[in-house]
């Protein structure tokens, strides 16, 4: 019953960051673009199929800069020096993706592909931790559970000022990310704002070896209690194996710790979920916008579980992604509560294209529906039950939002 069965699908779900956007424009080559091209370059020679094939694009100005570039720019420092032609490439990539205003379409030159398969595959030299761009600021998601950003103090929600002296007021998220990001045994300063206070809040991390978790299991007050900190490669079978353990303990009162996951595979959420939901249930809905057809991902019908099973969900804002498909299906059809804050609200469609054999493109396709067609990015999930945890509570390792759930169950 408990069979993994592997999704084909390769559309991921991206956070944050995810945790996971890299900086652009590392060498790869020395080409020149060819200087006889047409500066007046028809999109129907990028696409044939498009509506707007009869339109011309003026690359007269790209050329001009790309000519005056050549001609007058001299490098003031060793780094700027090395900078190839094919890294200018790679840098208009950038400004063309930059230009849509989407901080989860990003490309991923070679360097950056790889590092992006070493984060989807659970492990990194960093400080851990998952940032994106939430309000027009570089924020944080969620510290990883275990790693030097989470035992230093910092936490979901932190606004990010200063990354080693240098502003985080213009950084894209995957310039900041190559700031925090570096060798093991290293030290990075980040200094944050929190709660709206308006002291900066100074933190010196020091660099480790990134092994990303992803669940842990314990009992609490005859209460089972499955923590997962990712929907990442391993998540599916951890997952299944919980459930084992969780049918096998005898007990019937369930918590889904969900708090700080910033999501990964959208086919894990999907195949969760179908733990609990009978075959053909909504689970999350695809929205391309535009007129299409939506795509409409549905329980596999795995559900072993009666009405006697007690579910308690927690959340809070570095919840965000796949967390927030499965948590948003549960809530809907009744099967759990929610406990926390409100979640973080990504709720878009990320696909990674292979661009050449080693870069990538990670574009946003589509947003999330929950089974109701309640948009995910507007604004999260509510849950059933607020409980904040604040700096005292942290600070006296109390954990309120766990004693609510537990206070529920009983």
């Amino acid at each position: 019953m408990f069979n993994f069965i592997k999704s084909i699908r390769t559309l991921l779900i991206l956070v944050l960051f995810t945790s996971l956007f890299f900086v652009l424009g590392v060498s790869y080559g020395s080409s020149h673009p060819d200087s006889n091209l047409n500066p007046k370059l028809s999109l129907n020679i990028l696409n044939d199929d498009s509506a707007l094939a009869s339109d011309m694009i003026d690359m007269a100005p790209f050329w001009q800069v790309w000519k005056i570039l050549d001609e007058k720019y001299v490098a003031t420092r060793k780094q700027e020096a090395t900078t190839t032609s094919q890294d200018r490439i790679w840098g208009a990539i950038q400004g063309m993706t930059n230009s849509l205003g989407d901080p989860y379409t990003v490309f991923l030159p070679p360097k950056d592909t790889k590092e992006f398969e070493a984060n989807i595959s659970g492990n990194f030299e960093g400080v851990g931790m998952e940032i994106g761009i939430k309000d027009g600021v570089l924020s944080v998601i969620s510290p990883l559970k275990g790693s030097p950003a989470e035992k230093s103090g910092i936490k979901a929600g932190d606004k990010i000022i200063t990354i080693d002296g240098i502003p985080a007021l213009d950084l894209s998220t995957d310039k900041a990310v190559k700031l925090i990001r570096g060798a093991k045994g290293t030290v990075v300063k980040i200094s944050v704002l929190r709660n709206g206070n308006g002291k900066a809040i100074n933190f010196e991390i020091t660099r480790d070896v990134i092994d990303i978790p992803t669940v842990k299991t314990e009992i609490k007050d005859d209460v089972f209690v499955i923590s997962l900190y990712n929907f990442y490669a391993q998540a599916d079978t951890q997952f299944n194996n919980a459930l084992k353990e969780f049918v096998n303990s005898k007990k019937h009162k369930l918590i889904l710790d969900l708090r700080g996951n910033p999501g990964g595979y959208l086919s894990s959420a999907v195949n969760m979920a179908s733990w609990f939901l009978p075959m053909g249930k909504v689970i999350v809905r695809e929205d391309f916008g535009g007129g299409e057809n939506e795509n409409v991902y549905r329980s596999k019908g795995y559900n072993i579980f009666n009405d006697k099973l007690e579910f308690v969900i927690l959340v809070d804002n570095g919840s965000a992604s796949a967390s927030e498909i499965l948590a948003g299906a549960l809530q809907e059809y009744g099967l759990a509560k929610l406990v926390g804050v409100k979640t973080y609200g990504k709720g878009s469609v990320q696909e990674l294209v292979t661009v050449t054999p080693d870069t990538s493109l990670k574009v946003t396709i589509a947003k999330w529906l929950t089974p109701n067609g309640k948009s995910i990015s507007e604004g999260g999930l509510t849950p059933d039950y607020e409980v904040k945890i604040t700096d005292a509570d942290f600070k006296a390792e109390k954990d309120p939002q766990m004693e609510k759930a537990l206070e529920l169950l009983k």
